[in-house]
Formats: structure tokens, C-alpha cells, sequence
């Protein structure tokens, strides 16, 4: 007799001979009951095997449905990145986490909302930045502006150059090098830091005149921006001139027009004859305001004068639209809301509602232009430092804490500490002489209540009103954040974390998380598939390295030591700037 198999001789539960003979016997019986295998059992296995095709090809168009959405929401995609493509990157100068704070209770308020209806920002929240430039733990717009635009550290003044004082090429140099088109659209001064960096390359802040004619294209790279809205047209206009700040008799906006074919709008005509952007000839600068543009409490009043940021984002997304409707490249845009910033020196929380207000609404431009759009079109968005070390509580001297603000305090303001203080320059210049009791009762019922609505001003607010005008600003400033319980701790910049959002897509998780501000600046680049070292290397060629004993003439030059120009002080121009403006109005 056979010895038996082992089980580890792994001997088959049945031998091919009797599956053989199993396989006839099934046949035979299913014969006799007239069935072949060809009939009955073959119907039965195709119908299942359709049912479990179609289950599976339900369950696969469902995968890859999900994958899908997935996909273009955190651009974990696997398959070759896009050639044409749109970024739009938006700044919000000195906006913290505190201002979201403050305007999302103000705007809840004012409109009657519940405590679950936020900004659009916050639903588009990304992640945190570090702020700090190379040479201080507080950086300023401009190392703020160069972390962005050159994905570099550099020291508080630097416009897009290093700590060794060499050029860097920005992202969008090497952007309109790649063939995209590149915009600019801020509510300061268009020369201002955070724009300045973007587009051009001087030792500090304060050289706005030469960052003036960089930005028209008479820089060492030629022109690299084709549109321009914003403010600071004194820059622009040859010392001499009734609006020129200038310190030299440079025409820039002739050279802009005749050198380098720029179209150019000057008033709120000019810029509505562009059609929120279907009627703009590129390249084209917007130059709408003296100095800045006012703040948006001010400027909603003033609307027939000067355009808002939403307007401008309009004009310059749908013109950059059409310019690159029929190239491989889409564009690159920077949207700052600049005077955010401004709102948080002045420590004015009236103010600066209306601005993160009016930035928020931005956004939502830039969303709804996104999904319209038929590019692959990204959009990031983060502060360079948040200002004023904004608190949305304040304990008033002599008593104990209050665990609570009041927005209906804000509510009832019209009009910025800005604006107030300039009335106020202006009705002493008006009325030279007057009696300051008279001056007193002016200032109470037509700036205090008419411009407040504050109708319990202590007596010692007046008077330092009517004995320091000049400091009025901050003055205005201070009585407003007392009423709605609203905390400064400087009238500079701080060095908390501030937010970034973004509208999300292809590698935006990147930037999830807390990064630092240069990590922002290498995303933009890497995003649009940049190299800028080429143009660092251009740059390094034609400017060579600057020397650091230039800042000492700077400050002979300009008057404004580059130092203090670089500290992210109140500027005292603001007053004698607008004062032409105010009183055009």
C-alpha cells in the first residue's frame, strides 16, 4: 500500500483526473435536465459577471470623480503641470490676526449677523508666516516685500537687495522674462516698499524717485511690469510742478509715455474710460491719487474722485485677461491692500475695519474671477507684519478690566483721524487768529460728533486737540479706540505671526502651516516654474554691489534719514501731501 502524502507535500485536494470526471458528471446531470453549459449556466455567469463590471465601473468613475476634486484642491496631482497659468498673490500691509478679529465683530454688528458669519477670508484660511528681516526680530514693508518678491531675508529698507547689498531678481522680473504679463495694484503710493520690491532695486525705501522710473522701465532690466493702478502720482511729476514731490525736475510720466508706451489715466475719468479693464491698452499706469489713495471710510464719500481696490482689481484681472488671451503664459499679479498699514500706525480701528473691509471684498473678486476662468489660476494671500499691536480690549487708567469692546462705537464713525486732522490743518489755516473757544465748539460738533458721533469728548480731549493740532491724527485716533475699548500697543510694527489664505489648489499645501515669509517668496516662483537666477545674475552685472556708505548721502538727498525711513513711522508728509488734495475737495 502507498504510503500517504504529507501535508507539506502539498498534495492537491482533488487530482486532475477526478476534476476531470467531475466536470463530465455536472455536464451529463445538467444535460438531463435540459441545460447545457452553454445555455442556462453561461447566461447566469455573464449576468453576474455585467453586474460586477458595471459595480466596478460605478465604484471607478466615483474614485476618480473624488480624486479629482481632491486634486484641485491640494494639487497633489500626478500628471504634467499646466503651461499656462495665472497667480495672483495679494498682500494686506500690517494686517494681524486681531484685525480679522476686530472688523469680522464690527461687520457682524453693523449688518446683524450671527457669530457664525465670518469673512470671506476666513474661510479661505491657509496657514501662518514668521516675519523677521535679517536684521531685526520686527521687520519692516520693505524686508517684508523683498521675503515675498525674492524669497530672501534682507534688512529692514532693502528694495529686493541683500544683506551683502546685492541685487536680487525678483518673481515678476522672471515672469515677464518667462512671457507672462505682470501687474501691480496697491491703494498707497505706487512707489511705495511693498510695490517697490517687486520691480525694482535700491538700497533703501526712501528713494522713491529713483524707484519711479525703474518701475516705468528706465531700470537696469528695462520694463518688466505692463499695468500700474494705485496712487503716488507726485513721484511721477517733475519738481516744479504744482503736484510734483520730486526732488528732481524728471518728468516720469513722459518718459513712461514717449520711451516706453505707456498709456496713462490721472482721475476718476481716466480710469472709467478703462471699463474695469476691457478698454486698457497695456502697458498702462493708473496714477488716481496725489499721494495715497484715503483710507476706504473716506475714499466711499469721496467715490467720484478716486477708485476703490475692488474696482482696481476688476480692471487690472480683466485687462491682464485679455493680454494674455492668446499666449502659452498667463500673468502674475501682486494686489496689495496698503493702507491697512496706515490704519494700524495711526492706531485708527475705524479705519482699519473699512480697509480689511474693502480687502476682503478684493478677495472675493479674485475668487470669482478664479472660477470663471479657464487658466489654472491660483491665489495666495498673507501680510508682511501685522502694525500697531492691535487688541481687541482695552483697560482704561483707574479701572479694572473690561471683558469686552463695543463695534457700535465704530458704527457710528464717518470719517478717519486722517481725514478729521486735515479738516482741522485746514480750518486753521482758513482762519487764522480765531478764538479758541470758538475753535473748541468747531472742533466738538463738526469733527467730535459729525465726524465721531461722539457726543460725551472730555474737556481735556479738546484742548489737546486745539493746543496740538499737528499731533491731531493720533489724537482722533485715541478718542475713538477709547469709546469702542480697542488696545495699541505701538504706533509701529510688531513681530506676531501673521495669517496666510489661499483659494487652494495645484502644491498650495506647501505653504499649509507655519512658514517663514521667504517660503512664501520661493512658492510664488516655484509655482509659475520660474528661475531667477538668471536675473540675479543680469542685476549683479549691471549694478554691481552698493555701497553701504550711500545711505549717509541718501539721507542728504532726500532729507528723510534712511534709517527712520526704514523703521515704519508714521511719515509726517501724509499731512502736507493731502493738504493739496483736501483742499480740492
Amino acid at each position: 500500500m502507498a504510503a500517504q502524502a504529507a501535508p507539506n507535500d502539498r498534495t492537491p485536494l482533488l487530482d486532475d483526473t477526478e476534476r476531470r470526471e467531475n466536470i463530465n458528471d455536472d455536464s451529463e446531470s445538467n444535460s438531463d435536465n435540459g441545460h447545457s453549459p452553454s445555455s442556462g449556466g453561461s447566461n447566469r455567469l455573464r449576468e453576474v459577471l455585467l453586474f460586477v463590471w458595471a459595480l466596478l465601473a460605478t465604484a471607478a468613475v466615483i474614485v476618480l470623480a473624488v480624486w479629482s476634486q481632491h486634486n484641485r484642491q491640494t494639487g497633489h496631482g500626478t500628471g504634467p503641470t499646466p503651461e499656462k497659468r495665472n497667480l495672483i498673490f495679494m498682500v494686506s500691509d500690517g494686517m494681524g490676526p486681531a484685525s480679522l478679529s476686530l472688523t469680522r465683530s464690527f461687520r457682524q454688528h453693523v449688518e446683524g449677523l450671527s457669530e457664525d458669519d465670518t469673512l470671506t477670508l476666513d474661510k479661505h484660511f491657509w496657514g501662518t508666516s514668521r516675519t523677521r528681516s535679517s536684521n531685526s526680530l520686527v521687520t519692516d514693508s520693505a524686508a517684508g516685500a523683498t521675503a515675498f518678491s525674492c524669497g530672501k531675508k534682507s534688512y529692514n529698507g532693502a528694495i529686493s537687495i541683500t544683506p551683502e547689498y546685492e541685487p536680487c531678481g525678483t518673481v515678476l522680473e522672471a515672469a515677464k522674462r518667462a512671457g507672462y504679463a505682470t501687474g501691480l495694484v496697491v491703494t498707497t503710493d505706487i512707489t511705495d516698499a511693498t510695490p517697490a520690491c517687486f520691480a525694482s532695486h535700491v538700497l533703501t525705501r526712501a528713494m522713491n524717485d529713483d524707484i519711479a522710473l525703474q518701475e516705468v522701465g528706465d531700470g537696469p532690466l528695462g520694463r518688466v511690469v505692463d499695468l500700474m493702478l494705485g496712487g503716488g502720482r507726485c513721484h511721477f511729476l517733475p519738481n516744479g510742478t504744482a503736484d510734483s514731490c520730486r526732488l528732481d525736475e524728471t518728468d516720469v510720466v513722459k518718459i513712461a509715455q514717449e520711451k516706453y508706451n505707456w498709456t496713462y489715466a490721472s482721475d476718476r475719468a481716466g480710469f472709467d474710460a478703462l471699463k474695469l479693464g476691457e478698454n486698457v491698452q497695456l502697458p498702462a499706469l493708473g496714477l488716481f491719487a496725489h499721494y495715497n489713495v484715503p483710507f476706504e471710510i473716506d475714499r466711499r464719500n469721496l467715490d467720484h474722485i478716486y477708485p476703490s481696490l475692488t474696482e482696481m482689481t476688476h480692471t487690472a484681472l480683466r485687462a491682464l485677461e485679455k493680454e494674455t488671451e492668446h499666449s502659452d503664459h498667463g500673468f502674475f499679479l501682486m494686489i496689495e491692500g496698503s493702507r491697512i498699514d496706515h490704519a494700524g500706525h495711526i492706531n485708527d480701528p475705524a479705519a482699519q475695519v473699512h480697509e480689511v473691509l474693502q480687502y476682503d471684498a478684493a478677495f472675493q473678486a479674485v475668487l470669482d474671477f478664479i472660477e470663471k476662468s479657464e487658466t489654472e489660476t491660483i491665489l495666495v494671500a498673507t501680510s508682511d507684519h501685522e502694525t500697531g499691536g492691535l487688541g481687541t480690549a482695552l483697560q482704561e487708567p483707574g479701572h479694572l478690566p473690561v471683558y469686552n469692546w463695543f463695534p457700535r462705537a465704530l458704527a457710528k464713525a464717518n470719517a478717519s483721524s486722517e481725514f478729521l486732522s486735515l479738516q482741522l490743518a485746514k480750518h486753521i489755516a482758513e482762519n487764522p487768529g480765531e478764538h479758541k473757544g470758538n475753535l473748541r465748539s468747531w472742533v466738538n460738533e463738526t469733527l467730535i460728533y459729525g465726524g465721531l458721533g461722539i457726543t460725551d469728548v472730555h474737556p481735556e480731549e479738546l484742548d489737546t486737540l486745539v493746543e496740538a493740532p499737528l499731533a491731531a491724527i493720533t489724537t482722533f485716533a485715541a478718542i475713538i479706540s477709547l469709546r469702542a475699548h480697542v488696545g495699541w500697543s505701538t504706533h509701529g510694527h510688531t513681530a506676531v505671526d501673521v495669517n496666510i489664505y489661499s483659494s487652494g489648489g495645484r502644491d498650495t499645501e506647501k505653504i499649509r502651516g507655519n512658514v517663514e515669509n521667504t517660503d512664501v517668496g520661493k512658492f510664488l516662483r516655484d509655482w509659475l516654474d520660474l528661475d531667477v537666477a538668471p536675473i540675479t545674475e543680469e542685476l549683479k552685472s549691471k549694478l554691481g554691489k552698493v555701497n553701504r556708505n550711500d545711505l549717509a548721502a541718501m539721507d542728504a538727498v532726500s532729507g528723510r534719514p534712511a534709517e527712520a525711513a526704514a523703521a515704519g513711522e508714521v511719515p509726517q508728509h501724509w499731512m502736507e501731501q493731502h493738504m493739496r488734495e483736501v483742499a480740492a475737495i
